[in-house]
Order: C-alpha cells, then structure tokens, then sequence
C-alpha cells in the first residue's frame, strides 16, 4: 500500500479503531514515566509544560488525551483527527505524515508515537527517525511502539478494512534509532490497545555537553 492507500485505509476504520481500543492500559502509563525524565532533565526543562508531539494520534483518547495541555497530535487520517478534536479539543491538531512532519527544527520537547511508525514502509523508518531528531531540541526525549519482528504486510478484514504493516525487525529499530542521534534507549513491556503486551522504547536524543545537537 502506498502513502495515499494507507490514509484512505485509517479513514476507512478509524471509528471502528476507536470504539474497539481500551483507552485505559499500562502504555497509557509510560507517559508519565516520559514526563518524569522531562521534568528531572534540565536540559528540557521549561517554566512550563513541555510541549509534546503525538504522532499517529488518531481519535486521540489513547495517548493525546493524557499528555500535558496544548500537546500537539498529528495524524495522516483526517477522520481519525476529527474524532481526536472532539476527545482532546485543547490539543492542536495537524494533518501530515510522519516521514516529512510539518515542524520546525528543535521545537518540542518530547515525542509520542504509538502503534505508528510501522505503517509506514520499513524502508522509510530511518527517514521517520530522522525527522523526529529533527524535530526534537536537544536531549529532547523519544516514547514509542518497538515491532517485535521482521514482517511487511496487508491485513485483510483488520477493523473491518485492511491495513499496511511493515517494519525491518526489533534489533534494526533499535540500531536506527542510535543513528539518527538517540541514546540511552530503555525497552518495557506493557499492556496495548486492544489487550495484548507490546514493548516499547524511551530513549533521549544525544547532545554535546554544553546542550546543543551534536554535528552528524
């Protein structure tokens, strides 16, 4: 499935999506664990709320919904950001796709992005990547989904529609997210969506002593 196939597909199911998804759970969880070391690190420390990024928000009852006021989501399906303007409605919301975000350099503090990153291509996930250290001020922090296998796939009948999965495997998730800049990567397991474990990785975006993003 190209990029339009894959947002015509989350138009298609992300009611559905929305209805079947638990918005409780222990991944619901780590972001307080996120906003912690936000809070703890004085290279991101800020007078006051940091200012997050939720990739792949959807309806946004999920994650958007228990981030700090005024988070900024972002998602490829208009559907899926009109539900997320009646769940989150002091959120800002921004149609765009995940491997050209629509950002400045060095504008949040931190990025959310669950069950997202591997609907799109796996050969474009260093580009993804990328473009979240691009985004990330410096020692700015990562929280997001880490595929547990190799696989690229359509899903037939998946929430009553079908879906585009892809991702090059759990060690090469990790390897690309050290090359795009991001270090002390830390992995959990906890409770998904729709009630099966999924891991995750929270890692920092490295940067020189004095605070600045280090040259590549």
């Amino acid at each position: 499935m190209d990029r339009n196939a894959v947002r015509r597909a989350w138009d298609t199911v992300a009611e559905t999506y929305a209805e079947r998804r638990d918005p409780d759970g222990s991944d619901a969880a780590l972001i307080d664990d996120l906003l912690d070391a936000l809070a703890s690190d004085p290279r991101v420390a800020t007078d006051g709320d940091p200012l997050v990024l939720d990739v792949g928000c959807g309806d946004g009852a999920r994650t958007l919904a228990n981030l700090p006021p005024g988070s900024v989501g972002l998602d490829v399906s208009r559907r899926g950001l009109d539900l997320a303007r009646e769940t989150v409605p002091d959120a800002r919301l921004v149609h765009g796709e995940m491997s050209a975000l629509p950002f400045a350099a060095d504008r949040f503090d931190a990025i959310t992005a669950y069950h997202a990153v591997f609907h799109v291509e796996r050969e474009r996930h260093p580009t993804v990547y990328d473009e979240f250290a691009r985004v990330l001020r410096p020692g700015g922090r990562l929280l997001m989904t880490l595929p547990s296998g190799r696989f690229e796939t359509v899903r037939r009948g998946w929430m009553g529609g079908e879906m585009f999965f892809s991702a090059p495997g759990r060690e090469r998730t990790l390897d690309q997210l050290r090359a795009a800049g991001f270090a002390d990567l830390e992995t959990r397991t906890a409770t998904d969506p729709l009630g099966s474990s999924t891991e995750f990785v929270l890692a920092r975006l490295a940067a020189d002593p004095d605070g600045t993003r280090p040259e590549p």
